[in-house]
């Protein structure tokens, strides 16, 4: 039987290249997304690839969104097999220059959206025996880069979230994987929110350095939802950072305490 996807924020970037790498092996890929015409296009794009694409209007701040696509699906396809929550923004600055209302914007989406989309799926999984979820997360998550506290806070919930369900989950057949890349080019900064000039574009230079395209995050995660595997850290140089912060957080801690003084300085924000 082909199986069954649903991701948020499917209609561009990573989202929609997972979405075309499940397609191309047969499956069933709904995707959920706030833009309907590009929601739309990928969905036919998933069809001309060798899948079956659906799109349902789904914004993850709307918990009767998710409701909705979960029984959208449930109709036409009898189930699902694997919840992809996808969907994020970024925001960047220093504590006291971050507003309240961008911290409650990307709590609400990027960690609320996660929360809610394993919150709708989970009584399914369970009465299915059976289910995957897939929550994209960050090596910002696990490194904590300077000026983007809210973003590192957003990610961390994420990856937090997604190690409690997995040993809550698993003796339900549910397996969940944890996605945790680092700089590759995709379309996260289009939204972005910060008061810092130039970090925007300092953001963009970083993911175009990126030898990591996004089909390469796309097949990782993939894999290891097929496998299993809880896992997913696509980049060579940040998984050696995360050894060296889990085996030598002096050395970790002072280096780390270095890039933040640049960052600092180069953007203005009090760096000696």
């Amino acid at each position: 039987m082909s199986k069954r996807v649903f991701i948020t924020g499917g209609a561009s970037g990573l989202g929609r290249a997972v979405a075309l790498c499940y397609a191309r092996s047969g499956a069933k890929v709904c995707i959920g997304d706030i833009s309907a015409d590009q929601g739309e296009e990928v969905a036919r794009e998933l069809t001309d690839a060798g899948g079956e694409g659906r799109f349902v209007a789904c914004d993850v701040r709307r918990i009767g969104d998710l409701e909705a696509a979960k029984d959208d699906m449930v109709s036409a396809w009898g189930g699902v097999d694997v919840v992809i929550n996808n969907a994020g923004v970024a925001s960047a600055g220093s504590i006291e220059d971050t507003t309240i209302a961008d911290w409650d914007w990307i709590l609400d989406i990027n960690v609320m959206g996660v929360v809610r989309g394993c919150k709708v799926f989970t009584p399914l999984f369970k009465e299915q025996g059976q289910g995957a979820f897939v929550n994209v997360a960050s090596m910002a998550g696990l490194m904590l880069a300077p000026l983007m506290g809210s973003y590192n806070v957003s990610k961390a919930g994420v990856i937090a979230l997604s190690e409690t369900l997995s040993q809550e989950l698993r003796d339900f057949g549910v397996s969940v994987t944890c996605v945790c890349p680092a700089f590759f080019q995709t379309n996260l900064t289009d939204s972005m929110r910060s008061g810092i000039p130039g970090i925007q574009q300092n953001v963009n230079k970083l993911m175009k350095k990126s030898d990591i395209t996004a089909e390469d995050v796309a097949n990782a995660v993939v894999r290891a939802e097929e496998k299993g595997e809880f896992w997913v850290l696509p980049h060579a140089k940040e998984r050696r950072m995360w050894v060296l912060k889990r085996h030598a957080p002096k050395a970790f801690d002072w280096l780390m305490h270095q890039e933040t003084k640049r960052w600092m300085k180069k953007f203005g924000t009090g760096g000696a």
